[in-house]
């Protein structure tokens, strides 16, 4: 298969980089900034291109099969556009809901696969919450915790950036869609705060924006309460809404982004926390069941990568092979809710998360 990734970041390469390891892959790379592709391995083919110009996106996938957007959300309509204008598969890794409403709208009509919100979350989360929620005679409430933490944490914010900081930033500041009493509504970023424990460590969550992906829209009608939250050491939410409620600075975003990236550094020493509860009727009984998980950083390639950064991209790339192979349909919109989860940890990219 043929593929044009699009964003030479960490997360972009570390996708270049499993799929080429498998042999089954023909990769290049693309990025607006010269100093990104020249810090990419040597075996890494690589073009500079304005992913912004729909028009040169589209040249750049005349031969290719498949798109991958792995750039901020703000590049999605443009890439989506470009990618059903050269026919291709796209595939990509927003948290924005206005965006993948976009791509919704484009995959309506279209010949290839459309398949927004690939990685962790949205991404992995969708599909084990929904295979958890099938476990029931009739599922009620399903709750789902993700959280991209340091190691060593060692600020006040118990927090390191280890991922791209303007989706950071609208994930912290934009509405965010829940199942509450059986309703879709949006609720207010930062509250539903709450407090819990796991393997003897302390942990905070909390509403952000993005992380169910098209889960609320699937299990309308069906489960009466869904939800997301963030996870976070204890304090960090309070410090976020000073600067961005306090402060102002969720009105101002790129100073807010610039701030964060001059005094929190990044870090490859992380842990990627997933838990997600379903409760339930089964066998005439209210049940709960749980999934807890913990990821660590590894070498892909002979290069440490994060924890955040191995999950997403082997949550992508695993999305991916599934659609090469025809395991996923080849056409219109693919959620990810619809993989199984079985068929998902059975793939030589899922494999990362067993």
């Amino acid at each position: 298969m043929n593929v044009l990734i699009l964003g030479a970041g960490s997360v972009g390469t570390t996708i270049a980089q499993m799929l080429m390891g498998t042999g089954d892959y023909d990769v290049i790379i693309a990025d607006q900034d010269a100093a990104s592709l020249a810090r990419l391995p040597a075996a890494v083919a690589s073009i500079r291109i304005d992913a912004s110009d729909e028009e040169a996106v589209r040249q750049a996938l005349t031969g290719r099969d498949a798109v991958i957007n792995a750039l901020p959300f703000s590049f999605v309509p443009a890439v989506a556009n470009a990618a059903k204008a050269a026919n291709v598969h796209y595939f990509d890794l927003t948290e924005d809901v206005a965006c993948t409403r976009h791509v919704k709208a484009l995959a309506a009509d279209a010949a290839t696969a459309f398949v927004p919100q690939c990685g962790l979350a949205p991404g992995f989360i969708a599909i084990v919450a929904h295979d958890l929620a099938q476990r029931f005679e009739r599922a009620t409430d399903l709750h789902m915790r993700v959280g991209a933490l340091p190691v060593f944490p060692t600020n006040a914010l118990k927090y390191n950036l280890t991922w791209c900081t303007e989706s950071l930033i609208n994930e912290y500041c934009n509405p965010c869609e829940v199942i509450l009493d059986g309703q879709r509504r949006e609720v207010l970023p930062l509250e539903g705060h709450e407090v819990f424990s796991l393997d003897g460590t302390s942990y905070e969550a909390f509403n952000t924006s993005g992380g169910l992906g098209t889960l609320c829209e699937t299990l309308d009608g069906r489960i009466a309460n869904v939800d997301y939250k963030t996870v976070r050491y204890p304090g960090h939410r309070d410090i976020i809404k000073l600067l961005i409620h306090d402060l102002g600075l969720g009105r101002r975003r790129a100073l807010l982004k610039e701030v964060f990236e001059a005094a929190v550094p990044v870090t490859v020493q992380d842990v990627v926390l997933i838990f997600v509860t379903a409760t339930g009727i089964r066998d005439g009984r209210l049940t709960q069941e749980s999934l807890a998980k913990k990821i660590y950083s590894q070498d892909i390639a002979g290069v440490r990568r994060s924890a955040i950064q191995v999950t997403t991209a082997a949550g992508l790339c695993t999305i991916v092979d599934l659609v090469r192979a025809g395991v996923l349909p080849r056409q219109g919109l693919v959620r990810q809710e619809s993989v199984p989860l079985a068929t998902f940890l059975e793939n030589r990219f899922g494999k990362y998360y067993a």
